[in-house]
């Protein structure tokens, strides 16, 4: 099924991947462009990956920049667009749940894609020899599924972040996770806390930013939540026994992020004033709906009939909220 799968490529990827073929070295588009386009997305960016050394693709290219060189990453010009061109490699022990402490350089394209994170992201494609998947990330997709490339282990051990990035991608395309992919996470998430902020930061938007919101419920369910938002799974153990409210505080929240996603799609006009980017409005209106009940838990009480009441939670609230920015590195 997969010689059958036929990719456009955009010109700049076709001419490099042909001058690094003509050159007599291999040359394909891999990762998430490749799992985009067989999903009819528009894929961000278009990664390239050769069994060309850096220093062999910076002769066959006039404009080059050295982004990752020393991970074997040589960044191509073509009008003003950036390629990420990447030498084949195997990565060696990772030591802070991040970097390898070195990487090597490999003539193999099958053991380059063994390193990837998710088989829907270690898929390989050149017209030449159509679509390499070596891992059945394409029975993936057809399945919904995210599921590790070899070991969930190992490859949550050698990059923790790639644990959020596993339930973001859920959400992103609206995926379920494969069972022991979950089941890893739940054994490595206290490794978590090895991530930066910055980069836990750009997941969870991105996930609170995508159609399936509500699969931050993957990161309580599997223990993750209390390493980078741990106020969630206070909300989400806050029930709201009152007559104007049928969830508790944490589902009434993601229930908000969905809403105002809908609202903003109908809406978008209303903000051209702003200036801002898509991105930018989308991302205060998504925080703003999950944390709008941030406080809550800490102002509940309960009247002589059993109800209860949060007074006083809009401006607890905002101190609160203030702070979970600034720990995730927001400006």
């Amino acid at each position: 099924m997969a010689e059958q799968i036929k990719i456009i490529l955009p010109e700049a990827v076709k001419k490099i991947i042909n001058v690094l073929q003509s050159a007599g070295y291999e040359a394909w588009a891999v990762g998430g462009c490749v799992r985009d386009s067989i999903l009819h997305r528009e894929p961000d960016d278009w990664d390239i990956t050769t069994s060309a050394r850096p220093e062999q693709v910076k002769v066959l290219f006039h404009r080059t920049v050295d982004t990752g060189i020393q991970h074997g990453t040589v960044t191509v010009l073509m009008d003003r667009i950036g390629y990420e061109v990447t030498t084949y490699r195997i990565d060696g022990e990772y030591e802070d749940s991040r970097h390898p402490k070195e990487v090597t350089f490999t003539a193999s394209l099958q053991e380059d894609l063994r390193r990837r994170d998710f088989t829907i992201n270690a898929m390989a494609y050149n017209e030449t020899s159509g679509l390499i998947d070596e891992f059945d990330g394409l029975g993936d997709l057809e399945r919904r599924c995210i599921r590790c490339v070899g070991s969930p282990r190992e490859r949550f051990e050698e990059d923790a972040l790639r644990m959020l990035r596993g339930i973001r991608f859920a959400g992103q395309l609206q995926f379920h996770i494969e069972e022991k992919t979950k089941e890893a996470i739940g054994e490595i998430a206290p490794t978590l806390v090895n991530v930066s902020a910055e980069r836990i930061r750009t997941e969870l938007t991105k996930l609170l930013c995508s159609k399936g919101s509500d699969r931050l419920m993957l990161a309580e369910e599997t223990g993750l939540m209390k390493y980078f938002l741990p106020e969630f799974s206070v909300m989400l153990k806050t029930e709201q026994n009152n007559p104007h409210h049928c969830f508790d505080v944490g589902h009434h929240s993601l229930a908000a992020v969905s809403h105002i996603q809908e609202l903003y799609e109908e809406h978008k006009d209303a903000f051209s004033y702003t200036g801002w980017t898509e991105e930018k409005i989308l991302t205060i209106l998504v925080y703003g709906a999950l944390l709008h009940d941030v406080a809550k838990p800490d102002c509940r009480t309960v009247d002589e009939e059993g109800i209860h009441h949060f007074h006083g939670h809009p401006e607890a609230g905002a101190k609160k909220a203030k702070q979970i920015l600034r720990r995730l590195k927001f400006d």
